[in-house]
């Protein structure tokens, strides 16, 4: 690979008409503590894992879910200063995939960047399906039934999915023709979002007709160690998404900002998961919660208001998706950016616009993946069900990831066991046990899948088929490792070093993608 300028030493600008080719696009810095905000909480989509996940949670460990929120924030709030710290260290949007494979390796450090692309990738192919749906939903409501002879129903796979690619495509859009404004229609959509569900779970704490019990912050109160353990594993995945906040770190202005931004989205997020599975507590009883499930929220307001005003549930969850899809899409664009300017992937994805300064071609490619994916699983009924199942395993993937950079963040400052007990505790000691934690539930999780089923069967509900697709996405990413080291001859894996952020200015080569 070229040698790379070093930040103290940028390189010269070209002469006029000197002959020697222009300097690449490089990303525009043009993000602040809010964007980050938006981009991070936009992410972790509070209102969709609030809508669906309560009712699961519940069917869990019963009434203790406001106790285990609370005890899962406290490992994710580890990894959260084990980022921040890294960060600080060294901002580069591919943040774990850098920091991983400096710290522990060139292969654990692929392996983060992979599964976290692949991860990203097939939510947005299974989202947009949803997207559409609501979409659908809501233009029922409003009396809209058909455009041009096709009918618009919201159980219509083929219609859903075509809505919402169409939704994908413009998210795309303005995430490429600018990350600031896109940051910024995100934070309308939270206000919106945070009004309706403050506004309905509000008036469900004081009108709830279900006595409220400091048990449910006890979570000794649950009974059953393996639904204790579940239960956790699902409340930690609550909070996954706050991280897109450092994946946008080469664009802010302040690198410390990106910090910031997930700092403040993820104690945001903790007070809304907590105040909201309170409010579904005080206006359901446990069985109408469980019996309801994935519709937890739209039933909320419908119980409590009468149309159009119980529709604002529903139109808060599109919303919510809308945003998170888009949220998605921009750290894996930036990620697959990092990866290719190191060369362990094609030079294709280092591609900046000249004009909006951000990786365009990264996103368009991730867009069209997805769109395929999405497709495919239309004609093909069982990768719908793979899909499906790979969205519902994702927490191996998670766990994985983040317990990963966690590690690589102990290893990195294990020097600071020798500045002080503070130091040590905060540099070493939080971040290797929050990666712990995580690498452990992630076990127990993919523990339980493969116990869950004595056989394996292409069904969503399978726990071999759950198992086998998180195990197939990193049986591929060493795949791609190796064709990285012994294909591609990354200087990734050879120095042990990645690029550094003005990698970028260098001129491509003629590698394939």
């Amino acid at each position: 690979m070229s040698s790379v300028p070093s930040p103290a030493s940028p390189p010269r600008p070209v002469p006029p008409h000197s002959g020697a080719p222009a300097p690449a696009p490089a990303l525009k810095r043009s993000l602040g503590v809010v964007d980050g905000v938006a981009i991070a909480a936009s992410s972790t989509a509070a209102t969709t894992s609030i809508a669906i996940g309560m009712g699961t949670i519940g069917s869990i460990v019963g009434l203790q879910a406001p106790a285990l929120l609370l005890l899962a924030f406290l490992p994710v709030l580890g990894i959260a200063t084990a980022y921040a710290r890294l960060n600080r260290s060294e901002p580069n949007c591919g943040n774990g995939y850098v920091w991983v494979g400096k710290s522990l390796g060139p292969w654990p450090g692929f392996l983060t960047g992979w599964v976290t692309l692949v991860g990203s990738i097939i939510f947005c192919a299974y989202t947009s399906a949803i997207m559409g749906s609501v979409v659908l939903i809501l233009a029922g409501k409003a009396g809209l039934r058909s455009v041009a002879g096709v009918a618009l129903d919201p159980t219509s796979t083929g219609v859903t999915t075509a809505v919402g690619l169409v939704i994908l495509l413009a998210l795309a859009a303005l995430a490429v023709t600018g990350l600031r404004a896109a940051a910024r229609f995100q934070f309308a959509l939270l206000v919106f979002e945070y009004a309706v569900l403050l506004g309905f779970c509000g008036w469900a704490l004081v009108t709830g007709g279900q006595d409220f019990s400091l048990s449910w912050f006890n979570p000794l109160e649950i009974p059953d160690g393996t639904a204790f353990a579940q239960g956790l594993v699902l409340a930690v995945f609550f909070f996954w998404g706050w991280d897109a906040a450092f994946s946008v770190t080469e664009e802010t202005k302040n690198p410390g900002d990106s910090a910031r931004g997930g700092f403040i989205a993820l104690f945001a997020m903790l007070g809304l998961f907590l105040f909201a599975s309170v409010a579904f507590q005080r206006e359901m009883s446990l069985a109408e919660l469980i019996r309801n499930g994935p519709q937890a929220l739209p039933y909320l307001g419908a119980r409590l208001a009468a149309e159009p005003w119980a529709t604002l549930p529903v139109l808060a969850l599109m919303f919510s998706a809308m945003a998170s899809v888009q949220a998605t899409l921009i750290p894996t664009a930036r990620g697959l950016l990092a990866m290719g300017r190191d060369r362990t992937m094609g030079p294709v994805w280092t591609r900046v616009h000249p004009r909006y300064g951000t990786p365009a071609a990264a996103t368009a490619v991730v867009l069209g993946v997805a769109t395929v994916i999405a497709l495919l699983a239309v004609a093909i009924p069982k990768l719908s069900d793979m899909l499906l199942a790979a969205v519902n395993a994702s927490g191996l993937l998670v766990a994985l990831y983040y317990g990963l950079t966690a590690l690589a963040c102990a290893v990195r400052f294990r020097s600071s066991l020798r500045s002080g007990p503070r130091e040590a505790l905060l540099g070493v000691g939080v971040p290797a046990a929050s990666g712990l934690v995580l690498l452990g539930l992630g076990c127990y999780l993919g523990s339980s899948y493969v116990t869950m089923s004595d056989h394996f069967e292409l069904s969503p509900d399978n726990g071999w088929f759950m198992f086998s697709l998180p195990a197939a996405i990193v049986l591929a990413g060493l795949a791609m490792a190796a064709v990285a080291k012994y294909v591609r001859r990354s200087s990734y894996f050879t120095t042990g070093r990645g690029t550094d952020a003005e990698a970028i200015t260098l001129p491509m080569d003629r590698q394939a993608v």
